[in-house]
């Protein structure tokens, strides 16, 4: 039996070569955990788009109601007692001033008839009473018709002037500063079609519940328009020209909507937080008053919600 026996001067170099292994192990362990725990603790990205901001004319409206009304109505009566022998008046019909609406016969001369002609014929007796219109407009109300037995003074119809059609706008009386007398007033009917209107005067009352007053409205023309009808009346609240504005979209604000702030670029991939007053808003576009951005300022106007101040952000197209 050979028994081999390993002297101490070849077991010194095995440890080293064992110990250098083991120290480069554990340096690359080490280097691994390191790059885990920095990758772990990189802020995420978040894609975005961005904006700038524009010079633009702005104008704040106030939208209201509006109903169609005649201001002033002529009241057709019977100028004598006795029946309804013709009646040229229909509900609905356009009438001219002097036109024969309505013709009556005495009670009288419907009881005796042709008898005083016949004993006189120069007396020339009819017993008829021609009633006229005293103004042109629209017969809206229509209280008798032919043949009908009318008392002195009754009631036989209603004629809307035309001349006095207006839109009657209700105006919260705390934005009576807004309308004076003789400015104009946009009005978009049911259909889409618009008219331009001229505030004349306004009602000396206010609604008690609502706190509305009327705001008398004249338009021009001779469009067929009925009353009662609701139309939308625009006026100008306020309106500047080449002022800052930027998307609704750019624009945060937190729950009760008492805070505003945009997210400005910084550079390519760090966008801050950055408090803004608001100004005036139409359509899309909100009026930034303060602070002043310049042009080549960047604003993320998608993916900007939820980010946080100084968060990381990637531009995309």
């Amino acid at each position: 039996m050979n028994i081999s026996i390993i002297s101490k001067s070849h077991i010194k170099p095995f440890y080293f070569i064992i110990g250098i292994a083991l120290l480069l192990f554990s340096c690359k362990g080490s280097a691994d955990s390191a790059a885990a725990t920095e990758d772990a603790t990189a802020k995420p990205e978040t894609p975005v788009t961005v904006t700038t901001v524009n010079d633009s004319s702005m104008v704040d409206y106030i939208d209201l109601n509006a109903s169609s009304a005649f201001l002033q109505k002529s009241y057709v009566k019977s100028n004598a007692i006795g029946y309804i022998q013709k009646a040229n008046a229909q509900l609905g019909h356009f009438v001219n001033t002097g036109q024969v609406l309505f013709t009556i016969k005495t009670k009288e001369a419907q009881s005796i008839g042709n008898s005083i002609n016949i004993l006189d014929t120069t007396f020339k007796f009819s017993g008829e009473n021609r009633i006229k219109a005293s103004t042109h407009g629209y017969i809206t109300q229509l209280n008798h018709q032919l043949g009908d037995y009318v008392q002195d003074g009754e009631q036989l119809a209603v004629i809307s002037d035309r001349s006095s059609f207006v839109f009657l706008m209700q105006l919260p009386y705390e934005l009576r500063a807004y309308v004076k007398d003789g400015q104009d007033v946009q009005l978009t009917l049911p259909d889409g079609s618009k008219m331009i209107g001229k505030a004349t005067s306004s009602m000396p009352s206010v609604d008690t519940a609502a706190q509305t007053q009327s705001i008398v409205i004249k338009v021009s023309g001779n469009n067929p328009i009925p009353e009662n009808l609701v139309a939308k009346a625009r006026i100008v609240k306020s309106a500047k020209n080449h002022t800052a504005s930027l998307p609704k979209s750019a624009i945060l604000s937190n729950e009760t909507q008492t805070d505003f702030w945009v997210m400005k670029l910084i550079n390519p991939t760090t966008a801050i937080k950055v408090p803004v007053k608001k100004g005036i808003e139409a359509g899309d576009r909100v009026e930034i008053l303060s602070p002043k951005f310049s042009n080549q300022d960047k604003i993320v106007v998608t993916g900007n919600y939820g980010l946080a101040d100084t968060a990381k952000v990637k531009i995309v197209q």
